[in-house]
């Protein structure tokens, strides 16, 4: 054994700085220095002998090139994940005129949208065990801190069995879209649970399936209103400045290739009543700053002139609180990361879209519904996905990613682990715990948002 692993156990321990092997620690100095000596000379490219240390032989090599050979990675990526072979693709630039793929890279991709990446960047030589250790490396950068900023970004404790069964599961985590129905039955289900959840905690009568973020949940929100009015004179859409900030850029965006003006503003000044433009309004609930708000005046006054209120909703919040659908909101939005999805640095996590049924066919994204096998058995589906570019085409009513399966699920699944009097209880507790800190910051005479109207 000892023969054999020599050359390669002399090689790591020099080259990767891996703990020496026990029977080098146990030469003499002499034979130790002949092994420094050779690897010295490999890494030079010199000429080599074959050593004698303790009975071993270290192979010899007189070339540079072979040298080299050595100390790259045996476990390259790409040939395992990428099917053609070098002549496949040597004979597909035959077939096709071009002398390489870089020829034809130069021949499709216009100069002007094509960048230089930096000499700095890692290639697949490096192999996938050393590409992990310099993602390690890189992630060990990043700071850990308690995070107060909120903003719709929570701490949330995934119980280990969610994290084990579905996010660390490559049957949860490399799926995409549910599309083959009858290989999908487990995720379609486990989709359907978290429409059922999203449904009963906003008091609306349909939800999608999930959709990319919040920020663009609401700005679907606000395209969905405007091919609902249809009404070229109302242009114009309130936000109130009590949404969270990047929902605000989102929305911003999204309506200038729209052709909708935003008015961002105080929604408790604003007078709807007198103006005949807006076609909706966006709110916050709770707002950014955690105080909980009335919307029911806000929603007869856009009713009343034919606008429609979209509601951003916290979920967990909306365990203690009045569901949006009890004060007139047409539409709500929000992230479902408070129940059972890390912060991971700022996302993803699953928003959602929820309204009721006389607009599902207006709404993005998908909706799962249950319908039968040939065989007469309950199955689930893909009830609505017209909306789609691979159907519509150019008239999809959306073309961003509708999904967030996986994120999705972990919701679904840890409303399942919690039960309902568990979500009680966990919304109970954080807004006790807000309460408390409240208390103990007016006695420190710090002054907050609101000392009665906010959840956390």
């Amino acid at each position: 054994m000892w023969r054999r692993a020599a050359p390669r156990a002399v090689a790591n321990a020099s080259v990767a700085s891996a703990a020496v092997p026990q029977q080098l620690q146990q030469l003499d100095p002499a034979a130790m220095h002949r092994v420094t000596r050779s690897l010295a000379g490999l890494l030079r490219g010199q000429h080599v002998q074959t050593l004698p240390c303790g009975g071993c032989r270290l192979m010899s090599t007189s070339t540079s090139s072979s040298t080299k050979k050595l100390f790259q990675a045996t476990d390259p990526f790409a040939p395992r994940h990428l099917g053609p072979s070098k002549a496949d693709v040597e004979e597909m630039c035959k077939v096709i005129g071009v002398k390489d793929v870089e020829d034809l890279m130069n021949q499709a991709i216009p100069a002007a949208v094509r960048r230089e990446l930096p000499d700095s960047l890692p290639d697949g030589t490096i192999g996938e065990a050393g590409a992990l250790a310099l993602a390690k490396s890189i992630l060990e950068k990043n700071i850990i801190a308690k995070n107060f900023i909120g903003m719709g970004y929570h701490g949330s404790l995934v119980p280990s069995v969610v994290v084990r069964n579905v996010l660390e599961n490559p049957g949860w985590y490399t799926a995409y879209t549910p599309y083959q129905a009858e290989i999908s039955q487990g995720r379609l289900e486990s989709l359907v649970n978290f429409q059922t959840l999203v449904s009963e905690l906003t008091g609306m009568e349909v939800s999608n399936s999930s959709l990319l973020d919040e920020g663009s949940a609401a700005a679907e929100a606000m395209a969905m209103i405007m091919r609902t009015v249809n009404n070229k004179s109302k242009n114009q859409f309130f936000v109130s400045d009590k949404v969270h900030p990047q929902s605000i850029d989102m929305i911003k965006l999204r309506a200038k290739y729209l052709d909708v003006e935003v008015v961002v503003g105080d929604h408790t000044s604003t007078d709807f009543k007198s103006s005949d433009k807006f076609c909706g309004a966006l709110v916050q609930y709770p707002d950014t700053e955690g105080v909980v708000h009335d919307f029911s005046g806000l929603a007869k006054d856009l009713h009343s002139k034919g606008a429609h209120m979209v509601v951003s909703a916290d979920p967990l919040a909306l365990m203690s609180l009045k569901p949006p659908s009890e004060f007139g909101a047409d539409i709500v939005v929000g992230t479902m990361q408070r129940f059972g999805v890390p912060m991971y640095y700022g996302g993803p996590s699953a928003a959602f879209l929820a309204t009721s049924k006389k607009q599902i066919r207006r709404m993005p994204g998908r909706i799962i519904g249950e319908s039968l096998d040939r065989y007469g058995n309950p199955a689930y589906r893909l009830t609505l996905q017209t909306r789609e570019q691979h159907i519509r085409l150019d008239k999809a009513t959306s073309n961003v990613c509708t999904a967030q399966v996986l994120l999705a699920n972990m919701s679904a699944m840890y409303a399942i682990y919690h039960r309902t009097d568990g979500l009680k209880t966990i919304a109970q507790k954080v807004h006790g715990l807000a309460q408390l800190f409240t208390k103990e910051l007016g006695q420190m005479g710090v002054a907050t948002a609101s000392a009665t109207k906010f959840f956390d």
